[in-house]
């Protein structure tokens, strides 16, 4: 097993490598650059333009240099933590993306707990009880939650919020604490916010979720081996959660790796929708004014996110699964 946990490791590398060249390559497709943008809309607006600080920011960031070189200049500033220079907010990218980080993590986390905690029970329940009031139901909340887009979800949270109990939901804590430093109230602010966002990002992955789990179940269910284990007496309990349970939790495991980064960039319109400080909407900024640095670390801050969440999913499955051959062959 500890064999294939470095195997594993040891692909994170190369895998890393090529997903920031991808990245490199993405953020220099549009034509130009920040500074060229930036000075064509300083000239179109009539105002001068400070050459001497545009040929020193070129200069200082390498973007005078070839392509390649620029990508090896970007890559190893990263891996010596600096991320590199936000042009648009004049500041190092690290102070840009300051808190935003922490609350995009934080969201992250809150979401998949919720997404997990509720579709589990729902799913087993749905897949024991089939064709109940109660498997209709979730039936139903799988299609909403599948067929609703965040973004519109959000819109109809935040109008009849206002409308019904005049409350303004908006945002991930109330105005004061904005820009005040942490504090145990800053804090419970932020809980007490935190739940709304969870569930209009959750509700989609809740309701896929549900549903795979359910069909899993309901496919272990029919199996010999538990229909054997009901009529020697086994507990109705035990029969359900010892190995049906067990050989259902493969997709739900194997989903890990994708739903922490779907959740961060899926969460961007919800971000923009209900004004949440998180990466989103300072990611699409990023894009739509060429800040190539500060979109660099989103794009590699959510590639990062995909192989780790690949990695751990897989240990899982390794552990969970016997029938899974960690060496590529089956051995007798």
């Amino acid at each position: 097993m500890l064999s294939y946990f470095a195997r594993r490791l040891m692909v994170m590398i190369p895998t890393l490598l090529v997903i920031s060249l991808a990245v490199f390559v993405i953020i220099q497709l549009p034509p130009g650059d920040y500074l060229e943008t930036h000075i064509a809309e300083l000239a179109a607006q009539g105002e001068t333009v400070d050459s001497a600080r545009i040929a020193f920011l070129r200069e200082q960031y390498g973007l005078d240099r070839p392509i390649i070189e620029q990508y090896w200049l970007w890559l190893f500033d990263m891996l010596r933590g600096d991320l590199g220079y936000s042009f648009e907010f004049e500041l190092p990218v690290s102070d840009v993306i300051g808190e935003r980080f922490w609350f995009t993590a934080v969201l992250a986390f809150a979401t998949t707990l919720f997404t997990y905690v509720v579709s589990f029970p729902i799913g087993i329940y749905s897949a024991v009880r089939q064709y109940s009031v109660g498997d209709y139901a979730a039936t139903f909340f799988g299609y909403f939650g599948l067929a609703m887009p965040n973004f519109l979800f959000a819109l109809l949270l935040l109008y009849y919020a206002n409308v019904w109990f005049g409350l303004s939901i908006g945002g991930l804590m109330d105005p004061q604490y904005i820009d005040a430093p942490w504090s145990l109230g800053k804090t419970l602010s932020i809980i007490n916010h935190l739940w709304i966002p969870m569930i209009v990002i959750g509700t989609a992955g809740t309701a896929a979720m549900i549903r795979r789990l359910r069909a899993n179940m309901l496919d272990e269910l029919q199996k010999q081996y538990v229909v054997t284990a009901r009529a020697k007496g086994l507990s109705p309990v035990k029969a359900i959660l010892k190995y049906p349970l067990r050989m259902s939790l493969n997709h739900a495991i194997a989903d890990i790796g994708m739903i922490l980064p779907a959740m961060i960039s899926g969460s961007a319109l919800v971000a923009v929708v209900m004004d949440l400080p998180t990466n989103g909407p300072l990611l699409l900024r990023s894009l739509q004014s060429q800040d190539m640095y500060l979109a660099g670390a989103f794009l590699m801050f959510e590639a990062t996110l995909v192989v780790i969440g690949v990695f751990i999913s897989d240990v899982l499955l390794a552990m969970l699964d016997p029938r899974i051959r960690l060496g590529g062959g089956a051995t007798k």
